[in-house]
């Protein structure tokens, strides 16, 4: 077998002369939206917004989220990205409208294919659909959905779809139960 190229790997372009800029221009933007108050979560929507993300109406993103790159990332209205999350999003991110993803959750939309030798980039979108939580600690893999009204538990790891309104747990994460509605409230419980 051959022996990968890493010459190859870290020669190769993976990002376009604007995008490297927009980068560069993201490294002092992120100083603000890291050092801004806690509850100015407008100053924070305003600057996803200025760097190129879609981001819905009373969407809370708390200063020590960690976001690549804004202008791959939507989020709708009246969504939440807790503390300390990681939003490693060389690809895509969407997260759709009521959905919350808990403290230190991990959204992870790179990886290298590993069955090429020189290990080339690559940048699966992850779609977090309405209604769904990703609970604390939780890690979201590559090109994954976690489709409506679905829970991933506390520190699970995620590398397959989650099916609609289910709870899943565990690494890797297997489903437990259908999430069921509140009778009295008409909410998910």
């Amino acid at each position: 077998m051959p022996a990968p190229s890493i010459d190859q790997n870290r020669s190769a372009v993976k990002y376009s002369p604007g995008e490297q800029v927009r980068r560069v221009l993201w490294m002092a933007g992120g100083l603000v939206f890291r050092f801004s108050p806690r509850p100015c979560f407008g100053l924070r929507r305003g600057l996803l917004r200025l760097f190129g993300a879609s981001v819905g109406r009373e969407v809370h993103v708390y200063p020590s989220t960690h976001i690549y790159f804004p202008w791959n990332l939507q989020i709708g209205d009246w969504s939440a990205i807790g503390e300390w999350a990681l939003i490693y999003n060389l690809g895509m991110v969407k997260i759709g409208e009521r959905a919350t993803l808990s403290q230190r959750v991990h959204i992870c939309a790179g990886t290298h294919d590993y069955r090429d030798p020189a290990m080339p980039l690559l940048k699966p979108p992850v779609s977090i659909q309405n209604s769904a939580w990703i609970c604390a600690d939780a890690f979201i893999g590559p090109g994954v959905t976690v489709h409506e009204g679905a829970v991933v538990g506390a520190c699970s790891v995620v590398v397959k779809d989650v099916s609609a309104w289910s709870v899943v747990a565990g690494n890797p994460a297997r489903f437990l139960k259908v999430r069921e509605m509140n009778s009295e409230s008409g909410q998910p419980s």
